[in-house]
């Protein structure tokens, strides 16, 4: 194995305005209620979450979210592990507002932690069902939910409680 040769790659100089490669769609731009639901998943195995910090200002917030094209953050700790979600409606809505008439200050003031849903207050859908689910069901719970994201949860070994965040429905 030792006396086994290898050639390098020939490396050519980086053009100007070369543009950044985008995650190609997997469904087609006409989806079927009917389709599998797993199919319009934002599978986390995949594609990574955008995440953000709790003592981060909504205003870095709002901005993350328009450069990477979403309307929704998961907000994790030191650990990486998920303590809530931040979406676009948080920093659109009336919660900025009513926190600034609350304690005074002024919009980049607020943070992150100031206007999150905490996990305690967020609820998943189970993998093994979206398997097992079409497109119109996941319509129908958002709609139900009143929520334009819906958090996709794998159970993992070592008992029922243990979980890990497997994809997002938006």
């Amino acid at each position: 194995m030792a006396d086994k040769q290898y050639n390098p790659i020939k490396a050519i100089t980086l053009k100007k305005g070369i543009a950044l490669h985008r995650i190609e769609k997997v469904y087609s731009d006409s989806v079927s209620l009917d389709d599998p639901a797993a199919l319009v998943m934002t599978d986390l195995k995949k594609i990574s979450a955008v995440t953000i910090r709790p003592e981060i200002s909504i205003e870095i917030a709002s901005q993350r979210m328009k450069q990477r094209g979403v309307r929704m953050l998961l907000v994790t700790d030191d650990q990486e592990d998920i303590i809530g979600i931040i979406t676009s409606t948080d920093l659109q809505g009336p919660k900025p507002m009513k926190l600034i008439q609350q304690r005074g200050g002024v919009y980049r003031d607020i943070l992150v932690r100031d206007i999150m849903t905490g996990h305690d207050q967020m609820e998943v859908l189970c993998m093994e069902d979206v398997e097992k689910a079409v497109v119109g069901q996941i319509v129908a719970t958002l709609q139900q939910s009143g929520r334009q994201h819906a958090l996709v949860a794998d159970r993992q070994p070592g008992g029922a409680q243990a979980q890990s965040l497997r994809g997002i429905f938006s």
